[in-house]
């Protein structure tokens, strides 16, 4: 873990070391991964916000510093957050690696649930609560046959949400069903889906 100093007191950030992410930005090239936009993987996510009937799900994969949502599902209508200047933000396709939760699923190889974020004031700072409004995570870490983590598959929200055993298997079945596909495409010498 490693403090931020300029998070303003009382709003530690603690994100997790990631001694895999060398190893992991290489197989994520040899994939071709993480680099673009994947249609198909946009597919995925559309699919996956449509059974949990989350918001926002992302395919995301995380190399040495910065995540990517090679898929993304975005509300139809962004959620009114405000900031002080009255601006409104956008999620893209491109996060710091010191923002939201994925990375800490990615460095504990499971899954997280987090029902509200705002339980745990490990994560009720991360920048993500503040700057999207985000209340509530589910994901899963997306390893490969190599033991690779690749990334994660997430869902979140704006409200609190009782993702419960049933979220929790659903996100795991996902993010193995999709790691399935990817080695399907590597073994058949195809792009990715």
């Amino acid at each position: 873990m490693r403090y931020d100093p300029s998070r303003p007191a009382g709003r530690l950030l603690l994100t997790p070391e990631d001694k895999e992410a060398p190893e992991r930005t290489r197989r994520l090239c040899q994939l071709r991964l993480g680099a673009h936009p994947d249609p198909a993987l946009d597919d995925y996510a559309d699919r996956l916000a449509e059974v949990t009937r989350a918001p926002y799900a992302m395919v995301n994969f995380i190399d040495l510093n910065r995540q990517f949502f090679a898929g993304l599902h975005l509300p139809d209508v962004a959620p009114p957050v405000v900031r002080p200047d009255g601006s409104t933000p956008v999620l893209g396709r491109e996060l710091p690696r010191d923002h939201g939760f994925c990375p800490h699923v990615v460095v504990r190889r499971k899954a997280l649930v987090l029902e509200d974020v705002c339980d745990y004031p490990r994560f009720a700072g991360n920048p993500v609560v503040d700057e999207f409004g985000i209340r509530s995570y589910l994901g899963a870490p997306l390893i490969d046959s190599t033991g690779t983590t690749l990334g994660t598959l997430c869902v979140v929200d704006v409200e609190p949400r009782p993702w419960g055993r049933p979220g929790l298997e659903t996100i795991k079945s996902s993010a193995a069903e999709l790691v399935a596909r990817i080695e399907r495409r590597e073994a058949d010498g195809l792009p990715l889906l």
